[in-house]
Protein backbone atom coordinates (compact mmCIF):
# COMPACT_ATOMS: atom_id res chain seq x y z
CA UNK A 1 0.00 0.00 0.00
CA UNK A 2 1.55 3.22 -1.24
CA UNK A 3 0.78 6.32 -0.11
CA UNK A 4 -2.25 8.52 -2.45
CA UNK A 5 -0.18 10.33 -4.83
CA UNK A 6 2.64 7.88 -5.33
CA UNK A 7 3.43 7.65 -9.21
CA UNK A 8 3.63 4.01 -9.49
CA UNK A 9 3.04 1.37 -12.25
CA UNK A 10 2.96 -2.24 -12.07
CA UNK A 11 4.73 -3.82 -15.21
CA UNK A 12 4.55 -7.66 -15.37
CA UNK A 13 4.60 -8.12 -11.49
CA UNK A 14 7.21 -5.74 -11.05
CA UNK A 15 6.56 -2.55 -9.38
CA UNK A 16 8.29 0.81 -10.83
CA UNK A 17 8.10 4.34 -8.98
CA UNK A 18 8.81 7.88 -10.76
CA UNK A 19 9.61 10.52 -9.61
CA UNK A 20 7.09 13.82 -10.65
CA UNK A 21 7.32 14.69 -14.45
CA UNK A 22 9.76 17.22 -15.84
CA UNK A 23 8.33 21.20 -16.71
CA UNK A 24 8.16 20.05 -20.83
CA UNK A 25 6.36 16.62 -20.23
CA UNK A 26 3.52 18.61 -18.28
CA UNK A 27 3.69 21.44 -20.94
CA UNK A 28 3.49 19.45 -23.77
CA UNK A 29 0.52 16.95 -22.32
CA UNK A 30 -1.66 20.27 -21.50
CA UNK A 31 -0.72 21.03 -25.02
CA UNK A 32 -1.90 17.88 -26.63
CA UNK A 33 -4.66 17.51 -23.92
CA UNK A 34 -6.25 20.90 -24.51
CA UNK A 35 -6.88 19.79 -28.61
CA UNK A 36 -7.50 16.19 -27.87
CA UNK A 37 -10.68 17.37 -24.79
CA UNK A 38 -12.01 19.77 -27.28
CA UNK A 39 -12.02 17.34 -29.90
CA UNK A 40 -13.73 14.81 -27.97
CA UNK A 41 -16.37 17.37 -26.42
CA UNK A 42 -17.36 18.62 -29.95
CA UNK A 43 -17.70 14.86 -31.60
CA UNK A 44 -19.27 13.57 -28.12
CA UNK A 45 -16.79 10.43 -28.37
CA UNK A 46 -16.03 9.43 -24.74
CA UNK A 47 -13.62 10.53 -22.17
CA UNK A 48 -10.60 11.49 -21.18
CA UNK A 49 -8.62 11.06 -18.34
CA UNK A 50 -4.88 12.62 -17.19
CA UNK A 51 -2.46 10.60 -15.30
CA UNK A 52 -2.22 9.62 -12.75
CA UNK A 53 -5.05 7.19 -13.21
CA UNK A 54 -5.20 3.69 -12.59
CA UNK A 55 -5.58 1.46 -15.76
CA UNK A 56 -5.85 -1.96 -14.88
CA UNK A 57 -4.87 -4.44 -18.09
CA UNK A 58 -4.44 -7.83 -16.35
CA UNK A 59 -3.70 -9.28 -13.20
CA UNK A 60 0.07 -8.46 -13.27
CA UNK A 61 -0.39 -5.00 -14.96
CA UNK A 62 -1.54 -1.63 -13.54
CA UNK A 63 -0.56 1.40 -15.64
CA UNK A 64 -0.87 5.28 -15.29
CA UNK A 65 -0.75 6.66 -18.70
CA UNK A 66 -0.29 10.41 -19.19
CA UNK A 67 -3.58 10.41 -21.24
CA UNK A 68 -6.07 7.94 -21.95
CA UNK A 69 -9.37 7.97 -23.90
CA UNK A 70 -11.71 5.88 -23.49
CA UNK A 71 -14.96 5.61 -26.34
CA UNK A 72 -18.34 5.97 -26.17
CA UNK A 73 -18.89 2.20 -26.89
CA UNK A 74 -16.76 0.91 -23.99
CA UNK A 75 -17.25 3.40 -20.96
CA UNK A 76 -18.01 -0.06 -19.33
CA UNK A 77 -14.23 -0.31 -18.77
CA UNK A 78 -14.65 2.78 -16.19
CA UNK A 79 -15.07 1.93 -12.87
CA UNK A 80 -14.75 4.57 -9.40
CA UNK A 81 -11.52 3.49 -8.53
CA UNK A 82 -10.09 3.33 -12.23
CA UNK A 83 -10.13 1.53 -15.72
CA UNK A 84 -10.63 -2.08 -15.49
CA UNK A 85 -9.44 -3.19 -19.55
CA UNK A 86 -7.70 -1.80 -22.28
CA UNK A 87 -8.25 2.26 -22.87
CA UNK A 88 -8.84 2.49 -26.86
CA UNK A 89 -6.60 5.31 -27.17
CA UNK A 90 -3.56 6.02 -24.84
CA UNK A 91 -0.34 9.00 -24.87
CA UNK A 92 2.34 8.33 -22.92
CA UNK A 93 5.10 11.18 -23.41
CA UNK A 94 8.49 10.41 -22.46
CA UNK A 95 10.82 10.93 -19.85
CA UNK A 96 14.58 10.23 -19.40
CA UNK A 97 13.60 7.41 -17.08
CA UNK A 98 10.70 5.71 -18.83
CA UNK A 99 11.93 5.52 -22.21
CA UNK A 100 12.64 1.94 -22.44
CA UNK A 101 9.05 0.92 -21.01
CA UNK A 102 7.06 3.61 -22.65
CA UNK A 103 8.29 2.08 -26.22
CA UNK A 104 9.17 -1.73 -25.47
CA UNK A 105 7.63 -3.14 -21.79
CA UNK A 106 4.97 -0.84 -22.06
CA UNK A 107 4.23 -0.91 -25.63
CA UNK A 108 4.06 -4.87 -25.62
CA UNK A 109 1.50 -4.65 -22.31
CA UNK A 110 -1.08 -2.50 -24.61
CA UNK A 111 -0.84 -4.57 -27.53
CA UNK A 112 -1.54 -7.36 -26.07
CA UNK A 113 -4.24 -5.62 -24.14
CA UNK A 114 -5.69 -4.76 -27.12
CA UNK A 115 -5.49 -0.63 -27.10
CA UNK A 116 -6.34 0.18 -30.55
CA UNK A 117 -3.64 3.25 -30.79
CA UNK A 118 -0.77 4.01 -28.92
CA UNK A 119 1.27 7.30 -29.03
CA UNK A 120 4.75 7.69 -27.60
CA UNK A 121 6.13 11.70 -27.52
CA UNK A 122 9.28 13.18 -27.33
CA UNK A 123 8.60 16.42 -25.15
CA UNK A 124 12.22 17.43 -26.34
CA UNK A 125 12.23 16.72 -29.94
CA UNK A 126 8.29 17.04 -29.90
CA UNK A 127 8.49 13.65 -32.17
CA UNK A 128 5.68 11.22 -32.20
CA UNK A 129 6.06 7.51 -32.70
CA UNK A 130 2.25 6.06 -33.21
CA UNK A 131 1.59 2.45 -33.29
CA UNK A 132 -2.33 0.65 -34.64
CA UNK A 133 -3.63 -2.44 -33.50
CA UNK A 134 -4.05 -4.63 -36.68
CA UNK A 135 -4.84 -8.07 -36.09
CA UNK A 136 -3.78 -8.13 -32.73
CA UNK A 137 -0.50 -6.72 -33.67
CA UNK A 138 1.21 -3.09 -33.22
CA UNK A 139 1.93 -1.53 -36.83
CA UNK A 140 3.86 1.23 -36.24
CA UNK A 141 2.62 4.49 -37.95
CA UNK A 142 4.58 7.19 -39.77
CA UNK A 143 6.87 9.56 -37.05
CA UNK A 144 5.72 13.11 -36.84
CA UNK A 145 6.81 15.88 -35.43
CA UNK A 146 4.57 18.10 -33.49
CA UNK A 147 1.82 16.13 -34.07
CA UNK A 148 -0.74 13.30 -33.61
CA UNK A 149 -1.78 11.77 -36.78
CA UNK A 150 -4.43 9.58 -35.28
CA UNK A 151 -6.07 6.85 -37.54
CA UNK A 152 -8.69 5.70 -35.24
CA UNK A 153 -10.11 9.14 -34.07
CA UNK A 154 -9.39 10.49 -38.12
CA UNK A 155 -7.70 13.57 -36.74
CA UNK A 156 -4.33 15.03 -36.40
CA UNK A 157 -3.47 17.14 -33.53
CA UNK A 158 -0.76 19.52 -33.34
CA UNK A 159 1.08 21.24 -30.49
Amino acid sequence: MLPEGTRAELINRILYISPAPSLKHQETVVAITGQLYNFSLKKKIGKIYLGPVDVYLDEKNAFQPDLVLILNENISILKPDGIYGAPDFIIEILSPGTRNFDLVKKKKVYEKAGVKEYWVVDPATRECTGFLLSKGKFEELKKEKGKIVSVLLKHTFKF
